[in-house]
């Protein structure tokens, strides 16, 4: 537990402290996961440190007393990396993480390395999934009831026929912790009006934009306008993947973040370290 910016927040990191060549991951979690749920990514990377916290009222850290925003979340999140000694990073974001990812790269572009959007759209400006996932994400059932997320796994998150996915399946379920309900409205009002769009094209960091084809939550077009947006990023598709590829398809999408994370520095890159 850390005491930032005013706020009590659950932090996790993985291998701090040790030889790395590789740069720390900062990484922001969906609306209402708690660390546990993508504590299997972490582990998987073994070569770089990785930074996650849970939001006000999700996992471990307690609700929030008052509202926030992108710009209040991104400058708590860079309190903890000054809290924890770290200066540049790479950030990665998931769905909802997705665009707090997107935000802290632009109001933090000195901090930002690289950057990796993983199912995630550009804000209110979005292609909306599929109704039926919709209304069932919206149901905190999704939470604190197991047989309702086994019977609804596959509307919610598609990908669900892959081979081992049940006990994917199983797993994620078993990892969930709900959110309180203060703690999970309020991360759905902290999006209401926030777009990336028009920042995204003055977003000069590399991007890493992974999708899946059978997402039924954040559809693949998403992806397709947030490569469109960004000039030096590269569009990655998961094909049977559904919103949790991540998880479903941890080999493959471990992988990917390997080969972008640590291939050679561009010439941009370059040129803003010296």
């Amino acid at each position: 537990m850390m005491e930032v910016g005013g706020r009590t927040l659950r932090v996790a990191h993985w291998r701090l402290g040790e030889p790395a060549d590789h740069p720390p991951l900062l990484f922001f979690n969906g609306i209402g996961a708690n660390i546990e749920a993508v504590a299997p990514l972490a582990e998987m990377l073994t070569e770089r440190a990785f930074i996650m916290f849970d939001m006000p009222g999700t996992g471990e850290s307690p609700d929030p007393s008052v509202p926030y925003n992108p710009f209040t979340m991104c400058w708590t999140a860079a309190q903890i990396l000054d809290q924890l000694g770290l200066d540049v990073v790479d950030v990665m974001g998931v769905s909802w993480g997705g665009a707090m990812a997107q935000h802290f790269a632009l109001q933090y572009p000195k901090r930002t390395r690289r950057l990796v959007l993983a199912a995630t759209t550009a804000g209110m400006l979005m292609v909306p999934g599929n109704p039926a996932a919709l209304t069932k994400m919206a149901n905190p059932r999704r939470y604190i009831d197991p047989e309702f997320m086994n019977e609804h796994f596959a509307t919610l998150y598609g990908g669900a026929d892959k081979d081992g996915s049940a006990h994917q399946k199983d797993s994620h379920i078993g990892r969930l912790k709900p959110p309180s309900p203060r703690g999970y409205l309020y991360q759905l009002i902290a999006m209401i009006g926030w777009t990336s769009l028009p920042a995204l094209p003055f977003l000069s960091k590399e991007v890493l934009i992974m999708m899946g084809g059978d997402d039924q939550i954040v559809p693949l077009v998403n992806g397709k306008i947030l490569n469109a947006a960004i000039r030096n990023s590269h569009l990655e598709v998961i094909n049977d993947g559904g919103h949790l590829f991540l998880l479903t398809h941890a080999d493959e999408c471990v992988d990917l973040l390997r080969t972008f994370l640590d291939g050679p520095e561009t010439q941009a890159e370059l040129s803003r370290a010296a």
